[in-house]
């Protein structure tokens, strides 16, 4: 057995959104603060994380995390990579050097992006050590979870989703392609992206996500990366049981 735990469910803002006075940012239901969308994984005592988001050093705290043995990325937005920094103290608290699993194209981002890290010779105080892993569409290990590689599409843009087991994790998700569907077949959970009800160009609408699990078939469907413009209880009531938007720090087993 398995543990997610959702780390954050929330759009790239965050919610409550900057200087927005909305009900859903003013409300007063913890499921409606949201920090950005990211997922923690506990499997046989190891912990693997899939994206670094802005909040990660927030979210670790609230949790309690005092370990990390993997990170997996998505692609390389600013709210999935950029509390990659972070991994300094889990270098300290557990991992000296943490292997990092990524496509190509946002392995050549993170060395753009945290080029300190990869500096020679090394002229910064306290930078994370990480190993860069490069994957593509072979299943490959992090943390010992045996994880697989799921294209899918955030605008024109192909980023990875990846499923374990009988669950599947796709964030920022436009369209999947066919070949795609093949790999997301008998899932018992089925994490997918669903910004806010009106249409949107890289990200699936409420509609589309609810359309898209339908045709996936999970028994279960857990939305994420949702804006302020979705309140957790009144969305959940017109949802139906097997849908319901996911929040901050809730905890799902998987086999």
């Amino acid at each position: 057995m398995g543990t997610i735990t959702f780390l954050g469910t929330g759009t790239s803002h965050g919610v409550p959104m900057i200087g927005c006075k909305c009900d859903v940012c003013l409300s007063s239901d913890p499921r409606d603060k949201r920090t950005r969308t990211s997922i923690l994984i506990e499997y046989r005592g190891r912990q693997i994380l899939i994206d670094a988001g802005i909040d990660l050093r927030q979210q670790a705290l609230r949790e309690g995390m005092d370990c990390l043995d993997a990170i997996v990325f998505t692609h390389t937005h600013a709210d999935h990579v950029f509390g990659l920094d972070e991994v300094r103290r889990f270098n300290y608290l557990s991992t000296p050097t943490l292997p990092v699993y990524a496509s190509r194209d946002s392995i050549e981002d993170i060395q753009r992006i945290f080029s300190y890290v990869f500096d020679s010779p090394k002229v910064h105080g306290g930078i994370p050590s990480i190993e860069l892993i490069p994957v593509d569409t072979e299943p490959f290990e992090a943390g010992g979870l045996r994880m697989q590689p799921v294209p899918i599409l955030h605008g024109a843009r192909t980023i990875l989703g990846f499923r374990f087991g009988r669950v599947a994790y796709l964030t920022d998700c436009s369209g999947i392609p066919e070949e795609s569907m093949a790999l997301l077949e008998g899932l018992d959970l089925l994490i997918l992206d669903a910004l806010r009800d009106r249409p949107h160009p890289t990200h699936f609408s409420l509609e589309q996500a609810c359309e898209a699990a339908r045709k996936m078939g999970a028994r279960r469907t857990l939305f994420v990366h949702m804006s302020h413009q979705l309140g957790h209880a009144s969305t959940n009531a017109r949802l139906p049981e097997s849908m319901q938007l996911a929040y901050d720090g809730q905890k799902e087993e998987f086999s």
